[in-house]
């Protein structure tokens, strides 16, 4: 699975739209729809907030590994 796929598959697995990860990561919904398509590449602090936000690893998040990793 590519990353910006893991992103999308993530972000509805918790029923939220892009406008709320928007929100969360103060940024616009077009932005996120970017990531989301593999447009454009998100910071690794997006990706940290987005962790701590779903508490799944990093990895998980880029698609590395298939089966998300709770945080400690």
């Amino acid at each position: 699975m590519e990353y910006y796929e893991r992103l999308k598959d993530v972000r509805e697995d918790h029923d939220l739209t892009q406008a709320d990860v928007a929100e969360i990561l103060k940024t616009t919904r077009q932005q996120v729809s970017k990531w989301e398509t593999g447009t454009q590449m998100m910071g690794v602090d997006k990706y940290i907030i987005l962790a701590k936000y779903y508490n799944v690893s990093v990895d998980y998040l880029l698609g590395l590994i298939d089966n998300p990793r709770k945080l400690k």
